[in-house]
Order: structure tokens, then sequence, then C-alpha cells
């Protein structure tokens, strides 16, 4: 199979509702290989500014080749680290701000990355090589007990105990060094019960060991506060989620900071002095369109919330 050709998700979406403007000044924390990025970039114009992030060496060295041009930076880092790079890039009263979360097609389509579960390569998953932590590490070095639990909270994988007790008995005997063993160990453990799905029975151990490699989760919780101080009054944060861990994130930071009180309903007085600092654009998530699923089946779970600092 060749490579997916790379289409950014929901990109009429996101823009319209980031609706960026001549001389504004945007941040794609997550530029990928510059979707969403060169269109902002258009928006803005040579008057405007745009800093792009991301943790991946090959998707920064691609975007500064295409798009290096006075007014936009490109800065190889991860988004938890927002108010430090816009602290050092005198990036400040932000427009507007755009996640588009996950791994990207490249990173699913380069085999020698090991993200993919049907791409023979050695067991690896780290968007940024810097991290010392890799999928090899954790299927070969994690505790049974930590294994369930990455297996269980980042997978929402059922036999998390199955597949873990398994990758420990193998791994007594060789480690567990490539993809391919792995997707097959676990695809094994569902066909011995029966257990026959739509899609690959790996994908949700992958997803776990992929998420926790790259601490993705973490990362984003880090990132949502940082955004808000970032924004001008005014500006807006366009996040584009991929599953229901992340956006349960999202959905619960937008809860929280879209009302003052935060107190326990049975409180007589407020005691928290927490204060409104967003209002949610989007009441309910933007989805793709049918026809953007037939073109990138990749774009069918994504979901695109958008709030605005007040």
């Amino acid at each position: 199979m060749g490579k997916q050709k790379h289409y950014p998700v929901l990109l009429k979406e996101a823009i319209d509702m980031l609706n960026p403007k001549k001389g504004q000044i945007f941040i794609d924390v997550t530029c990928g290989f510059g979707g969403h990025a060169k269109e902002i970039a258009k928006r803005i114009g040579v008057e405007g500014k745009l800093l792009c992030l991301d943790q991946d060496p090959e998707a920064i060295a691609a975007v500064k080749k295409e798009m290096g041009r006075k007014g936009v930076i490109v800065v190889q880092e991860n988004f938890r680290n927002l108010e430090r790079v816009v602290s050092d890039q005198k990036f400040t009263e932000t427009d507007g701000i755009l996640a588009d979360l996950g791994a990207s097609s490249h990173q699913f389509d380069s085999a020698e990355r090991g993200f993919s579960f049907s791409k023979e390569a050695l067991l690896d998953m780290r968007m940024d090589k810097r991290r010392e932590v890799s999928a090899f590490d954790i299927v070969n070095r994690y505790s049974e007990k930590d294994l369930i639990r990455i297996f269980k909270d980042y997978g929402e994988e059922c036999l998390a105990k199955v597949i873990a007790r398994r990758i420990v008995e193998k791994r007594l005997l060789s480690p567990i060094t490539t993809t391919i063993e792995l997707a097959e160990l676990v695809e094994k453990i569902y066909h011995k019960r029966g257990l026959y799905q739509r899609i690959h029975p790996a994908t949700k151990t992958f997803q776990a060991l992929r998420i926790e490699v790259n601490q993705e989760l973490e990362s984003l919780v880090e990132f949502l506060p940082q955004a808000i101080k970032v924004l001008k009054s005014g500006g807006k944060l366009a996040i584009i989620t991929f599953h229901s861990l992340e956006d349960k994130i999202v959905k619960s930071f937008i809860k929280e900071n879209s009302r003052d009180c935060i107190c326990p309903p049975d409180f007589p007085v407020c005691r928290c002095d927490h204060k409104k600092k967003l209002k949610p654009i989007t009441r309910k998530p933007i989805v793709p369109t049918q026809e953007e699923i037939e073109k990138n089946s990749r774009s069918r779970s994504a979901k695109l919330r958008v709030m605005e600092k007040v």
C-alpha cells in the first residue's frame, strides 16, 4: 500500500472559525507538515506573524523549507512548553491558536517510525526522537501492572489484563522488538476468544502505547491553560481531537473555564474566587462531512471545538 495523501483535517471549518485576518498574530502549536498553517499564513499575509510548533523534526524541516518567509517562525518544541516559546519569540497578544492533536498521516505512513501495526518496523512511536522512552522500552520493561493501566486508561482496551500478561510471558523468552510481532500477539488473543472487530485488534494497544510514549494527554492538560494566557482578549483557540480521551479533557477544560464559580453545589457562598476565562463558540463539536471522510478515512473520528478568551 502506498502512502496516503496528506489532507489537513477539518481545514475549512477550523480556518473559518478562527477567521484569520491580515496583520494578525497566530500560532499553530502542532503544525505537522503545514496544512492548516499555510492557510493561516495566506489569510494573515506578510503583515501578520505566524509561529509554528511541532515536536517532530521531520515536520519542522518540511515546514521551514516550504513556509520560510518573514513573519513565519518555526520551532521544534512540544506545545506543553508554549509559554516559554512565546516568551522567547516575543509572540504576545495572540489572535488565535490552533491545535490539531494526535499522530500525523506521515508518522503512520513512515514504516520506520514504528507507529503502524500494519508495517514492519522496530517498536518506536516517538514523535520527538529526543525522548528517551520508546514503545520498545514500555513493552519490554514496564511492569505487568503498568501495562494494564496504560492499555485500560489510554486504549480503553477490554482485554488489557490478558494482553499485558501475554506480553510479559513472551518477553521472558525474548524481547518483543517489532510492530508486527506485537500486533500478531494481540491479534491471536482476540481470535482465540472468537472476537473479530471492524478495526484491527491491535488498534487500541498501539494507541495506548503511542499516548504513553509521547505523554500526549499530560501535554494537552499542561497546554490548555497556557493557551488561554497567551491569547489576547477576544482571541480564539481551536482544537481538533481524534479520540474520546482528548475530547473529554478539552470538554472539561471548557466547562470549568466558561463559568465564574466552580465550588460544589452545596456551598452557600463562593469560596473558589474562580473567574470565567473563556466562552465556547461551538456548543457541539464540528465533525467532518461525509465527503471529507470518503476522501480521508483518518478524519472520521475528528472533532473540532472552538473557544474565545473573555
